[in-house]
């Protein structure tokens, strides 16, 4: 005799979709994490010297010895990285070898820099790519075709040329713009724009297709019809329709910002977890670089996480049940 209960409800797609990108992204930050700590165990070099004051010290094998038992180098791999990893749940990513300081609290200090870095540059990209959609995008050919080439150009620039060039014109050349990293909005123009341009390029490419095949869809041809003009037309239907795609892209194009970040704050010279993590490679901290590449992989998959929510709630379809 069936048990079955009649009516069951069964789970909305859009649960079921969040609970198995969750488990992704507990699937990525652990494998970035173990990546990591292999990394770290094939670095040349030994940590207990770094900690004692680098290649330039001359400690004692006495506390040489001493140190490797305190940071437990002395442990087979297998437990350190249990320990790795758990210190990882607990939120402990170590203590930096040269600053002596938590590498939580290192990182926390150095976060705000780059934060504002990334999501300035972040608005401004797309600022960018939809100005030029909504004024070349479905238009003539020639103005389609200026729009497409201006999108695939700044698509290819890469980051530190084209940082470099921004700098030697308009600091050095022009005198409009402060030559190194300054915490004022003058400082902020020429980094966001090297972040900007290059994403702008991407996030244009995805959203032209998406808006011309929006300006050929039924809504818009009854819209224009009721004598809506056709700027009304791009701005307040094709535009939404057109940036899903975008919005999906901008889950990877914030921790791509973070990534990239590390080449702009060299270039600017800006403080940040760019600076940070160049500087604790050059003197081979590795808590700190353990600790800077698992909080960008964070942030690389919980902003697609958060991406993909938003995505849910933007296309009511996702949120069907079967």
């Amino acid at each position: 005799m069936s048990l079955a209960v009649p009516g069951a409800r069964r789970t909305p797609i859009g649960v079921r979709r969040f609970l198995v990108r969750l488990a992704g992204v507990i699937g990525v930050l652990w494998g970035a994490a173990t990546l990591t700590f292999i990394a770290a165990q094939l670095m040349p070099g030994d940590p207990a010297q770094t900690i004692l004051g680098g290649a330039g010290s001359r400690p004692s094998p006495e506390q040489i010895a001493a140190v490797r038992e305190q940071y437990g180098f002395n442990d087979p791999v297998l437990v350190q990285y249990l320990n790795y990893l758990g210190g990882l749940l607990r939120g402990d990513l170590g203590t930096s070898y040269i600053l002596k300081q938590p590498v939580t609290g290192v990182i926390t200090e150095q976060l705000a820099p780059t934060v504002v870095l990334t999501l300035t540059a972040l608005v401004l990209s797309w600022v960018i790519a939809v100005a030029v959609t909504l004024l070349t995008a479905h238009r003539s050919r020639w103005l389609s075709s200026i729009g497409s080439g201006l999108e695939i150009f700044l698509a290819a620039l890469p980051q530190y040329w084209l940082g470099i060039v921004l700098l030697v014109v308009f600091a050095f050349q022009l005198r409009l713009l402060p030559v190194v990293g300054d915490s004022g909005p003058e400082g902020l123009v020429l980094p966001a724009l090297t972040l900007a341009l290059p994403l702008a390029g991407y996030l244009g490419q995805v959203t032209r297709d998406e808006f011309s095949s929006a300006m050929e869809q039924p809504f818009a041809v009854s819209a224009r019809a009721r004598g809506m003009s056709d700027w009304a037309v791009r701005w307040r239907h094709a535009l939404r329709h057109a940036l899903l795609p975008g919005l999906t892209l901008s889950g990877w194009a914030l921790g791509s910002l973070f990534s990239t970040a590390v080449i702009v704050e060299s270039v600017f010279v800006r403080p940040g977890l760019g600076r940070l993590l160049v500087d604790a490679v050059t003197s081979k901290d590795m808590p700190v670089v353990i600790g800077v590449t698992l909080f960008v992989a964070a942030v690389y998959v919980l902003a697609n996480l958060l991406v993909d929510i938003a995505f849910v709630r933007v296309d009511p379809r996702l949120r069907r049940t079967r």
